[in-house]
């Protein structure tokens, strides 16, 4: 023993050890369990979902989602369009509009948007709640119009954020200049 351990015993001769702490060691909250078999369901039903043949036809006769691709004009617009890949440029309110009134307003819109290089453009046609047998009366002239219009290249139903089932997004075809 040297004399640097010898003054240590010495310096600590008297001590006694602590007592045990009286507390419960806590444990970390286990994790939530990983649903693994949802997981692969939802991993399925999306791969289903984009495997699965799909035809324009298809996306037009749907029902009540309204849908128009100009002949020519590869199927992916009209997947980007429902998507929001364009930022709506402009927007035209129908609301409290006969269809008369709202054609003549579409028509103007449409042209003043051309005119200008507008690309992407929603029109709010409402849900028809307001209307006899709460039918969307001005949804329904939408789908007729704007396939027969030169300047709309794709139209359809828009997203949630905006106005889902009460407006159209559509797709205008720019000039060169």
């Amino acid at each position: 023993m040297t004399l640097k351990d010898e003054d240590f015993r010495r310096a600590v001769a008297g001590v006694e050890p602590l007592a045990p702490a009286r507390r419960v060691a806590l444990r970390a909250p286990a994790p939530a369990p990983v649903p693994l078999q949802r997981l692969r369901d939802e991993q399925a039903a999306l791969a289903e979902s984009l495997g699965a043949a799909f035809s324009i036809d298809d996306a037009l006769d749907s029902g009540d989602e309204a849908a128009y691709l100009r002949e020519g004009v590869p199927r992916r617009v009209l997947r980007r369009l429902r998507r929001g890949y364009w930022v709506v440029e402009a927007s035209l309110d129908l609301h409290g509009q006969r269809r008369a009134e709202a054609a003549r307003s579409v028509v103007a819109f449409l042209a003043a948007c051309v005119a200008q290089g507008r690309r992407c453009v929603r029109i709010v046609h409402g849900r028809g709640l307001g209307s006899p047998n709460r039918e969307p009366v001005l949804k329904a002239m939408l789908k007729k119009m704007l396939p027969g219009r030169a300047e709309v290249l794709a139209c359809c139903q828009a997203p949630a954020a905006h106005g889902g089932a009460g407006a159209m997004l559509v797709l205008l075809r720019v000039r060169r200049r």
